[in-house]
């Protein structure tokens, strides 16, 4: 997500990151710069405007002209507005202070509403260790209660439903049910709709009415663009919305929806979904997202990530190799393992902390399929070869290339890489020690 405008951001910064001092024409070329990037990553053209005087008055009144580092006051002055135009405060959600939080999910079809029920269901259970149960209100889809059921046996997580055409009572007696069987959490998962429907807007403040939600969640689809705005409004305007769930932000490289839509609704994101899997599935930072908007990469979402498929134990120990020199082909496999599970590869590198990030991603092979391909040789290897690759000779180097099924040249290329990586993961080895990445050239 947001690649459009983080290349914008990365060429415009690089324009300016080496002048002494910035004239008057320099500042309004940058902003000229600015407002085509946000409104060619689909802003919408309001918060495009008042984004771009905002910035203008900063600028000026912080005096950067005069600066003899007029690059850091841009980019301090751009971050500043992008996460007030994103929203300061991070997503998350609200608790009842007394029994169970009841949540109520409304959108359009096509969403990825009952996607997002599923992996906010597992994201509650697994990081609050929250009993979380969902009522299936989506009469009108075909097979919709079946899909829902059967994503939510992968979770183990209960599921409330009828074979009824009303949604209201379906909603009204699976809460109810699920208030006495002891639940933490009831998600219901209402039917997709359209905002102009009249009739089916009605059903869902009959819906809130009845089962008074602690939480009203709104699911957009990211690459709806400035159309996600009047799709907010019209939600809002009828079951008055808590916070939004904005999904496939994994295929939209523009970003318009996220810096669109809080700003003109006064309604934060609260999660983002962003990919195909379960675990796809995060609190919205909007510092965070400032940061990868402007190339600065997002440390602390990446540590989180690591610190769920590394234990402390396995991290120190490859921590203390890595300083010894003594990282071999066993422990790079391993990383390689933890990586995957991390999630895909591009979605890793655009969160490193790395200049021109837009440049250099064109010139690397960031194919997830290239990683099975390196441990498709590693595994050739034999045991003291993965682990003292300094034995590794021509003789050796033809058998694992003719195991992996790959050329001499592949595996000539896999060892001086390798020896240059343990050299590069020093450079990373500040990030509490949680993550080792393999360098951006594989």
């Amino acid at each position: 997500m947001f690649d459009l405008l983080t290349a914008k951001f990365e060429d415009l910064f690089y324009k300016i990151r080496n002048k002494g001092k910035l004239s008057p024409n320099d500042l309004d070329s940058a902003l000229r710069e600015i407002k085509l990037a946000l409104l060619e990553a689909d802003v919408n053209f309001k918060v495009v405007k008042e984004f771009i005087e905002n910035v203008k008055a900063k600028a000026t009144g912080e005096k950067i002209l005069e600066s003899l580092t007029p690059y850091q006051h841009v980019v301090k002055i751009v971050n500043e507005e992008i996460i007030r135009m994103l929203g300061s405060s991070s997503g998350g959600i609200n608790f009842a202070s007394r029994g169970p939080t009841i949540i109520m999910t409304v959108g359009l079809h096509g969403s990825g509403k009952t996607s997002s029920v599923i992996k906010l269901a597992n994201f509650l259970k697994t990081k609050y260790q929250k009993k979380v149960s969902v009522v299936a209100a989506d009469v009108y889809r075909p097979a919709a209660v079946l899909q829902l059921e059967d994503m939510a046996k992968n979770i183990d997580v209960d599921v409330y439903s009828e074979n009824n055409s009303d949604p209201v009572s379906i909603s009204v007696r699976g809460v109810e049910l699920f208030k006495k069987s002891g639940s933490d959490v009831i998600i219901i998962d209402t039917a997709g709709r359209l905002h102009i429907d009249e009739n089916m807007m009605d059903e869902i403040a009959n819906i809130r009415n009845k089962t008074t939600p602690h939480q009203i969640y709104l699911v957009l689809d990211a690459m709806t663009g400035q159309e996600a705005v009047n799709i907010a409004s019209s939600f809002n305007m009828r079951v008055e919305c808590d916070g939004i769930i904005l999904t496939k932000l994994d295929s939209d490289t523009r970003g318009g929806a996220a810096l669109s839509v809080y700003y003109v609704v006064k309604k934060p994101v609260k999660f983002v979904s962003n990919g195909e899997k379960i675990e796809d599935f995060d609190i919205f930072y909007p510092d965070r997202i400032a940061s990868r908007i402007l190339g600065k990469g997002d440390i602390l979402t990446l540590i989180e990530k690591a610190e769920k498929v590394v234990s402390e134990k396995e991290a120190k120990r490859i921590e203390e190799k890595i300083y010894r020199n003594e990282l071999n082909f066993e422990d790079f496999v391993a990383q390689i393992r933890s990586l995957k599970k991390m999630g895909s590869i591009d979605k890793i590198f655009s969160m490193m902390p790395i200049v021109n990030k837009s440049k250099i991603f064109k010139k690397v092979n960031l194919d997830d399929s290239h990683l099975s391909h390196i441990e498709a040789i590693i595994n050739s290897m034999t045991v003291d070869e993965r682990r003292k690759p300094h034995i590794i000779n021509g003789s050796r180097k033809k058998r694992i290339a003719k195991g992996s099924g790959n050329s001499v040249t592949e595996v000539n290329k896999l060892l001086e890489q390798f020896s240059k990586t343990k050299q590069m993961l020093k450079q990373f080895s500040g990030l509490k020690g949680k993550f080792k990445l393999p360098p951006g050239n594989f």
